[in-house]
Protein backbone atom coordinates (compact mmCIF):
# COMPACT_ATOMS: atom_id res chain seq x y z
CA UNK A 1 0.00 0.00 0.00
CA UNK A 2 1.40 3.44 -1.18
CA UNK A 3 1.65 6.23 1.06
CA UNK A 4 3.50 9.59 0.42
CA UNK A 5 5.35 11.77 3.40
CA UNK A 6 7.43 10.55 5.82
CA UNK A 7 4.74 11.81 8.50
CA UNK A 8 2.22 9.39 6.42
CA UNK A 9 4.29 6.59 7.23
CA UNK A 10 5.27 7.50 10.69
CA UNK A 11 1.77 7.12 10.89
CA UNK A 12 1.09 3.74 9.42
CA UNK A 13 4.09 2.26 11.71
CA UNK A 14 2.73 4.23 14.76
CA UNK A 15 -0.46 2.38 14.08
CA UNK A 16 1.09 -0.99 13.92
CA UNK A 17 3.14 -0.64 16.92
CA UNK A 18 -0.30 0.41 18.56
CA UNK A 19 -2.37 -2.71 16.91
CA UNK A 20 0.52 -5.13 18.72
CA UNK A 21 2.11 -6.11 14.90
CA UNK A 22 5.27 -5.16 16.03
CA UNK A 23 5.47 -5.92 19.99
CA UNK A 24 7.89 -3.79 22.46
CA UNK A 25 11.18 -5.29 22.28
CA UNK A 26 11.11 -6.69 18.38
CA UNK A 27 12.62 -5.03 15.81
CA UNK A 28 10.90 -3.32 12.71
CA UNK A 29 11.77 -5.01 9.26
CA UNK A 30 14.48 -3.16 7.92
CA UNK A 31 14.73 0.45 6.15
CA UNK A 32 14.48 -0.89 2.58
CA UNK A 33 11.64 -3.55 3.06
CA UNK A 34 9.96 -0.72 4.64
CA UNK A 35 10.69 1.44 1.71
CA UNK A 36 9.48 -1.48 -0.56
CA UNK A 37 6.43 -2.07 1.40
CA UNK A 38 5.09 1.10 1.40
CA UNK A 39 6.32 2.03 -1.97
CA UNK A 40 8.55 5.17 -0.53
CA UNK A 41 12.02 5.98 -1.06
CA UNK A 42 15.07 5.15 2.28
CA UNK A 43 15.19 9.39 2.78
CA UNK A 44 11.21 8.97 3.63
CA UNK A 45 11.61 5.61 6.00
CA UNK A 46 14.60 7.47 7.62
CA UNK A 47 13.28 10.33 8.77
CA UNK A 48 9.55 8.46 9.19
CA UNK A 49 11.42 6.53 11.77
CA UNK A 50 13.42 9.48 12.88
CA UNK A 51 9.98 11.16 14.13
CA UNK A 52 8.75 7.59 15.96
CA UNK A 53 12.13 7.96 18.05
CA UNK A 54 11.71 11.44 19.29
CA UNK A 55 8.27 10.45 20.00
CA UNK A 56 10.12 7.67 22.47
CA UNK A 57 8.06 4.94 20.51
CA UNK A 58 11.50 2.97 18.98
CA UNK A 59 15.07 3.64 19.81
CA UNK A 60 18.05 2.46 17.22
CA UNK A 61 20.20 -0.58 18.58
CA UNK A 62 24.00 -1.00 17.33
CA UNK A 63 23.76 -4.32 15.67
CA UNK A 64 19.94 -5.22 15.80
CA UNK A 65 18.23 -2.26 14.31
CA UNK A 66 15.38 0.07 14.56
CA UNK A 67 13.70 -1.65 18.70
CA UNK A 68 10.31 -1.04 19.68
CA UNK A 69 10.32 0.08 23.09
CA UNK A 70 9.29 -1.82 26.49
CA UNK A 71 6.35 -0.43 28.08
CA UNK A 72 6.67 0.84 31.51
CA UNK A 73 7.75 -2.22 33.30
CA UNK A 74 7.43 -0.79 36.91
CA UNK A 75 4.96 1.07 38.84
CA UNK A 76 6.36 3.64 41.10
CA UNK A 77 4.02 4.40 43.74
CA UNK A 78 2.66 7.45 45.18
CA UNK A 79 1.67 7.82 48.49
CA UNK A 80 1.53 3.81 49.50
CA UNK A 81 5.57 3.80 49.14
CA UNK A 82 6.16 5.67 52.39
CA UNK A 83 3.65 3.98 54.20
CA UNK A 84 5.10 3.18 57.65
CA UNK A 85 3.61 -0.23 57.89
CA UNK A 86 6.52 -0.80 55.17
CA UNK A 87 9.44 1.07 56.64
CA UNK A 88 8.66 1.80 61.01
CA UNK A 89 7.10 -1.23 61.43
CA UNK A 90 8.89 -3.63 58.54
CA UNK A 91 12.11 -3.51 56.36
CA UNK A 92 10.71 -2.30 53.19
CA UNK A 93 12.25 0.88 51.52
CA UNK A 94 10.39 3.49 49.15
CA UNK A 95 11.66 1.41 46.28
CA UNK A 96 11.49 -2.03 47.38
CA UNK A 97 7.60 -1.38 47.65
CA UNK A 98 7.79 0.02 43.79
CA UNK A 99 9.69 -3.64 43.20
CA UNK A 100 7.29 -5.67 45.38
CA UNK A 101 3.88 -3.87 43.79
CA UNK A 102 5.45 -4.91 40.28
CA UNK A 103 5.93 -8.16 41.46
CA UNK A 104 10.01 -8.07 40.54
CA UNK A 105 12.48 -8.90 43.17
CA UNK A 106 14.79 -6.85 44.21
CA UNK A 107 18.80 -6.62 46.31
CA UNK A 108 20.59 -4.41 48.14
CA UNK A 109 22.99 -4.11 45.82
CA UNK A 110 20.63 -2.16 43.75
CA UNK A 111 21.27 0.60 44.86
CA UNK A 112 24.75 1.65 45.35
CA UNK A 113 25.26 5.18 46.93
CA UNK A 114 27.83 7.71 47.44
CA UNK A 115 27.99 10.33 50.73
CA UNK A 116 29.84 13.63 50.95
CA UNK A 117 29.74 16.44 53.24
CA UNK A 118 29.09 19.15 50.60
CA UNK A 119 28.42 22.94 50.25
CA UNK A 120 24.55 23.24 49.91
CA UNK A 121 23.86 25.12 46.54
CA UNK A 122 21.04 28.01 46.19
CA UNK A 123 18.31 25.55 46.01
CA UNK A 124 19.05 23.52 49.05
CA UNK A 125 19.93 26.50 51.53
CA UNK A 126 16.34 28.00 50.54
CA UNK A 127 14.76 24.73 51.48
CA UNK A 128 16.10 24.43 54.64
CA UNK A 129 16.82 28.43 55.38
CA UNK A 130 20.40 27.99 55.40
CA UNK A 131 23.08 30.81 54.24
CA UNK A 132 24.62 29.19 50.27
CA UNK A 133 28.13 27.49 51.14
CA UNK A 134 26.35 25.93 54.63
CA UNK A 135 27.40 22.16 55.11
CA UNK A 136 24.79 19.55 54.19
CA UNK A 137 25.08 15.66 53.72
CA UNK A 138 24.48 14.96 50.35
CA UNK A 139 23.66 11.40 49.93
CA UNK A 140 23.16 10.47 45.94
CA UNK A 141 21.93 7.21 44.95
CA UNK A 142 22.00 5.65 41.48
CA UNK A 143 18.74 3.06 41.47
CA UNK A 144 19.09 -0.45 38.90
CA UNK A 145 16.80 -2.88 38.34
CA UNK A 146 18.01 -5.91 36.63
CA UNK A 147 21.90 -4.42 36.21
CA UNK A 148 19.95 -0.75 34.24
CA UNK A 149 19.71 2.18 35.69
CA UNK A 150 16.14 3.56 36.66
CA UNK A 151 16.64 6.80 38.60
CA UNK A 152 18.72 8.54 40.87
CA UNK A 153 17.50 10.17 43.76
CA UNK A 154 19.80 12.98 45.57
CA UNK A 155 19.17 13.43 49.30
CA UNK A 156 20.34 16.32 51.74
CA UNK A 157 20.62 16.38 55.52
CA UNK A 158 21.41 18.76 57.88
CA UNK A 159 24.78 17.63 59.64
CA UNK A 160 23.31 17.92 63.31
CA UNK A 161 20.11 15.58 62.29
CA UNK A 162 22.66 12.24 60.51
CA UNK A 163 26.11 12.79 61.29
CA UNK A 164 27.38 9.36 62.97
CA UNK A 165 23.92 7.72 61.66
CA UNK A 166 23.85 4.94 58.76
CA UNK A 167 22.72 7.91 56.20
CA UNK A 168 26.19 8.67 56.33
CA UNK A 169 27.40 5.39 55.33
CA UNK A 170 28.13 5.09 51.17
CA UNK A 171 27.97 1.16 51.65
CA UNK A 172 25.52 -0.16 48.90
CA UNK A 173 21.79 -0.65 49.63
CA UNK A 174 19.04 1.23 52.30
CA UNK A 175 20.35 2.80 55.27
CA UNK A 176 19.14 -0.35 57.37
CA UNK A 177 16.10 -1.63 58.24
CA UNK A 178 14.07 0.72 57.08
CA UNK A 179 15.89 3.08 54.87
CA UNK A 180 16.44 6.65 55.65
CA UNK A 181 12.78 7.45 57.06
CA UNK A 182 13.32 4.68 59.70
CA UNK A 183 17.18 6.28 60.82
CA UNK A 184 15.54 9.72 61.00
CA UNK A 185 12.94 8.24 63.49
CA UNK A 186 15.60 6.76 65.55
CA UNK A 187 17.88 10.09 65.87
CA UNK A 188 13.76 12.05 67.23
CA UNK A 189 12.37 13.01 63.73
CA UNK A 190 10.01 11.11 62.31
CA UNK A 191 8.89 11.66 59.12
CA UNK A 192 5.43 13.00 59.29
CA UNK A 193 4.31 14.47 55.58
CA UNK A 194 5.96 14.88 52.62
CA UNK A 195 5.82 17.59 49.58
CA UNK A 196 6.35 16.05 46.19
CA UNK A 197 6.47 17.67 42.86
CA UNK A 198 7.37 16.19 39.56
CA UNK A 199 8.50 18.00 35.69
CA UNK A 200 9.67 16.66 32.80
CA UNK A 201 12.54 18.01 30.50
CA UNK A 202 15.51 16.24 28.33
CA UNK A 203 18.15 14.65 29.91
CA UNK A 204 21.76 16.29 30.30
CA UNK A 205 24.32 14.66 28.95
CA UNK A 206 25.60 13.57 32.43
CA UNK A 207 21.96 11.85 33.05
CA UNK A 208 22.20 9.82 29.57
CA UNK A 209 25.42 8.33 30.75
CA UNK A 210 24.39 7.45 33.88
CA UNK A 211 21.25 6.17 33.19
CA UNK A 212 21.75 4.78 29.74
CA UNK A 213 19.29 6.53 28.31
CA UNK A 214 17.89 5.86 24.45
CA UNK A 215 17.89 8.69 22.05
CA UNK A 216 14.91 11.01 22.50
CA UNK A 217 14.08 9.47 25.72
CA UNK A 218 12.78 12.54 28.57
CA UNK A 219 13.35 12.32 32.30
CA UNK A 220 10.80 12.68 34.96
CA UNK A 221 12.18 14.99 37.78
CA UNK A 222 11.38 14.65 41.25
CA UNK A 223 11.33 17.15 43.89
CA UNK A 224 10.97 15.64 47.39
CA UNK A 225 10.92 17.57 50.84
CA UNK A 226 10.05 15.40 53.93
CA UNK A 227 8.85 16.82 57.56
CA UNK A 228 8.09 16.29 61.01
CA UNK A 229 5.02 16.65 62.42
CA UNK A 230 6.45 20.30 63.81
CA UNK A 231 7.27 20.94 60.35
CA UNK A 232 10.87 20.10 60.43
CA UNK A 233 12.84 19.76 57.37
CA UNK A 234 14.67 17.12 56.99
CA UNK A 235 15.11 15.89 53.85
CA UNK A 236 15.32 17.46 50.38
CA UNK A 237 15.60 15.57 47.96
CA UNK A 238 15.94 15.80 44.20
CA UNK A 239 15.36 12.34 41.72
CA UNK A 240 16.00 11.61 37.59
CA UNK A 241 13.33 8.83 36.81
CA UNK A 242 14.23 7.74 33.00
CA UNK A 243 10.83 8.47 31.61
CA UNK A 244 10.23 4.91 29.73
CA UNK A 245 11.03 2.84 32.87
CA UNK A 246 8.19 3.90 35.33
CA UNK A 247 4.31 3.96 35.38
CA UNK A 248 3.34 6.59 38.30
CA UNK A 249 0.33 5.45 40.18
CA UNK A 250 -1.57 8.03 42.66
CA UNK A 251 -4.07 6.38 44.75
CA UNK A 252 -5.94 8.71 47.15
CA UNK A 253 -9.38 9.34 48.89
CA UNK A 254 -10.77 12.80 47.30
CA UNK A 255 -10.47 15.86 50.08
CA UNK A 256 -13.69 17.37 50.85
Amino acid sequence: MSITGYRGLAARLREAIERGEHLPGSTLPKQDELAERYGVNIKTVRQAIGLLEAEGLVTPIRRRGTVVRERPPMRRLGIERYSKQKWKYGDTVAFAADREASGRSWNRTDQTQTVALVEADAEVSKAFGLEVGSPVYERARTVRDAGQPTHTLTSYYLPQHVAGTPLVDAAPGPAGPGGGFAVLTLQGYEPDHISESLSARMPTPDEIATLDLPAGEPVMVLERRTYTANDVLIEFARGVHAGSRFAWTYDFKLPE
